[in-house]
Formats: C-alpha cells, structure tokens, sequence
C-alpha cells in the first residue's frame, strides 16, 4: 500500500488507519474506518466543481491540511505520479488516498463516492435528453453545445501556457495539429502523442527537471504491479478482438482505449472519446456535445461524461460499463507503477519524453476545439457572440463552470430559437 505520514489537528495522530510512515520512520498500524474514507469523498463528489486542478485543490484541503491523511510532501509527489500516467489525475490521486487509508476496499470506496454523484447526474441527463429534442428543450441544448465552447477554449488557453511554453513544444502542438489533419480519428490521436514523444526527446533535452527523492512510500508487491500493468496491456491490444465480436464490446474497447491514451485528464478526454463513440456512429454529434455541455454543470471527475456517452447509446447499463471501462486503465496503471516510481521519477528522459507527449496533448485538444465542438455549436453570429461571453465570463471575470453553463443553457431559447 501506500504510505502516508500524518496528525490530527489537536496534534493526535491520525494514521493512515492501515500502514503509514511516521515522521519517526517508523511504521504506525490502526484498523482502516471505511466509512470514513466513503463519507469524505463523498462530500467531494457532491461539492467539488471546476475540474482536475480544481479537485486538486480540494483534495489538499480535506486531506493534508484538515484530516491530515498525508503531508505537503506526499501528496505533491502522488500529483506528480498521477500527473506522469495516462488517465484521469485528481481521480488517480483520490484512488491512491482511498488505497493508503484502507487498501483496495478504502481505494474503491474513495472512487465511487467521488464519481457516482456526478455519473448519476449525467445518465439521468442522457434519458432525458432524447425527450428535448424540439422546441425549447433543443435550444437549450443548443445553449450547452455553445458553453462546451468556452469551456473547451479555456481549458486549451490553460493547458497552453503550461506545456506549450517555447518554441520547440508549440511546434510539436502545431505537428500534433497537422497530423490530426492529415490522419482523423483515434489512430492520428495515438500517432501525435507518439510524434510528440520522440521529438521530446530528440529536440527538448533538460526541459524537464528532476524532482527530489519522492516521499512516496509502497508496499504494494511487484508481483501485484506487474499483474496490473499485464491486465492493463492485455485489455488494451484485445480491444480490436472485443470489437469484433459485438457492439458492446466494440464501444468498451474504444472507451477503455480513450481513458488508457489520455495525458493530462480532464477535457484533454474530450477528442479520444470523440473519437471512439460519434466517429464509430454510437453517439450523435450532436448529443455528444449537448452531454459535454452539461458534464460541465455537475461537480467530481470529467471522465463520469462517459457514462452518459455508454446511457446515451444504449441505455443505463452501458453507461454503467462505460464508467468502468474510461477509468479502469488509470487505476491499472497507478497500481503499476507505483512500486517502480522513485526510478521513473528520477529518470531525465522520460519527464522529457512526457513533455513531448504533453505538448501533443495541447494540439490535439486545439484540433477538437474546431472540430467537433466549433463546427457543430456556433452556426451563426448570434452564438459566436454567446460563445465570446461564456469564454470571457470563465477566464477574465473567474467565474464558476456551474454559473457559465447555467447562463448558456437560459440563454439558448433567447438566442438560438
């Protein structure tokens, strides 16, 4: 498991309830309250709005500086591991808590109380969203089309300034661009991340720079990680095998390959899982947009929007599948890799590889922006201008996503009839 040093705020310590470091160095061993670890992440489920780095901020609030679950120190090397895999990182980082609390049970609970909230909300929304199809329910619709918009823009304008610093990686963003043009689809999408990482580290040596010793500690088993990371690859080269053997698996496969090739989290999700269930006629352009709009109106994870996806295909049961499938690469991979992190971490050339892949990452999210979110939303004057205010609302007055969703879902009927 991992472990976590930690006190309460009278000074008591707190554990982790199963096996923790002690500032000491020693081992600390208290039975694991699950209940507690489920009522703390469910209280995040239903209240943390505002994506990944958002979460993030959350997560260090309720578990280092109120609980004490986990020092500073911890905590900023387990965003950092969950930051260097694929997959969803503030869940990853939730999951990992959940798992140095209570091993696998803690770890699951941690899960589903921060993720079902949010993934209800999504399938409700999906079973409703065939009945507005006409009149005001489609304006409104319409009206999210227009907010996932803004939000899209704001998260690329973010992810820009981050990973796209100089010249060389804006130049692997625009390749990333170019190959999207030239090869659409999921495959380009692997092919850019690919091309981001060789050129990483051929063109960006000492970009990256090398953390300190990690404060992480394992007792996960390197038989365990190995199985993980075996059942992760095994589930990844057998997704064309399960597409051929009927529509669901067709649409997990391609759900599982989105949440297993996604850098970054959060709206980076967006073109992969584009990709696999609008491309492939599962999912309605569309739908797929209006969904999108409405993920950003419900607190928890990103990555729930895939339970609407799997609901809106064919009902609860495959958003239910669809759920598990997006995020059980992340977790397979955390697992991994976690007893293998202090070398990883350590290691100049692959934080510079990462940066390549990073940069990609920016460029397929710019080629998703236009295409599909620009090219299906804004259709006239009227939602440009819509469009320019929810953007301006979320990145120079600071707005909540919650509030810019609620105006565009109002403002749909008014503009957009």
């Amino acid at each position: 498991m991992v472990g976590f040093s930690g006190q309460d705020e009278d000074g008591r310590s707190s554990g982790p309830r199963t096996i923790a470091e002690t500032s000491a160095g020693a081992t600390a061993v208290e039975a694991p309250d699950h209940g507690e670890i489920f009522r703390a992440f469910l209280v995040l489920g239903l209240t943390a709005f505002g994506g990944p780095i958002a979460h993030l901020a959350y997560f260090r609030e309720a578990f280092v500086v109120r609980r004490r679950w986990l020092t500073d120190r911890a905590y900023a090397d387990l965003v950092a591991l969950c930051q260097f895999l694929p997959g969803p990182a503030s869940s990853q980082v939730g999951f990992a808590i959940g798992f140095s609390r209570g091993g696998l049970l803690g770890a699951c609970l941690a899960w589903t109380a921060f993720t079902i909230p949010s993934a209800l909300a999504l399938m409700l929304f999906a079973l409703g969203a065939g009945l507005a199809s006409d009149g005001i329910g489609a304006e409104i619709i319409g009206g999210l089309k227009v907010a996932a918009v803004a939000v899209v823009a704001h998260a690329l304008l973010g992810m820009a300034r981050n990973l796209t610093p100089d010249p060389k990686r804006a130049g692997i963003a625009v390749l990333a661009i170019a190959i999207l043009a030239w090869m659409p689809g999921a495959f380009g999408q692997v092919t850019a991340i690919c091309a981001g990482v060789v050129l990483g580290l051929a063109i960006l040596p000492g970009v990256a720079v090398q953390p300190e010793a990690p404060a992480i500690s394992t007792t996960i088993s390197r038989s365990l990680a190995a199985i993980c990371l075996t059942v992760f690859l095994v589930l990844l080269l057998a997704g064309p095998i399960l597409a051929g053997i009927d529509p669901l698996g067709e649409f997990l496969a391609g759900i599982y390959r989105a949440g297993a090739l996604v850098f970054g989290g959060g709206h980076v999700v967006l073109p992969l899982l584009e990709a696999e269930t609008v491309a492939t006629g599962f999912v309605s352009k569309e739908a797929f947009l209006a969904g999108y709009g409405a993920a950003q109106a419900v607190p928890g994870p990103l990555f729930t929007f895939a339970a609407f996806l799997g609901t809106t295909a064919d009902g609860p049961s495959w958003g239910a599948l669809a759920l598990i499938a997006v995020f059980m690469p992340g977790m397979l991979l955390l697992i991994g890799i976690l007893p293998f992190w202090s070398a990883i971490s350590s290691s100049a050339k692959a934080r510079t590889a990462l940066s390549g892949a990073n940069a990609a990452v920016v460029g397929i999210l710019a080629a998703a922006l236009y295409d599909p979110v620009f090219t299906s939303a804004i259709l006239d004057l009227q939602a440009f201008a819509l469009a320019a205010l929810l953007f301006v609302m979320l990145t120079v007055w600071k707005l909540p996503p919650v509030l810019v969703v609620g105006v565009a879902a109002c403002a749909g009927p008014f503009l957009l009839a």
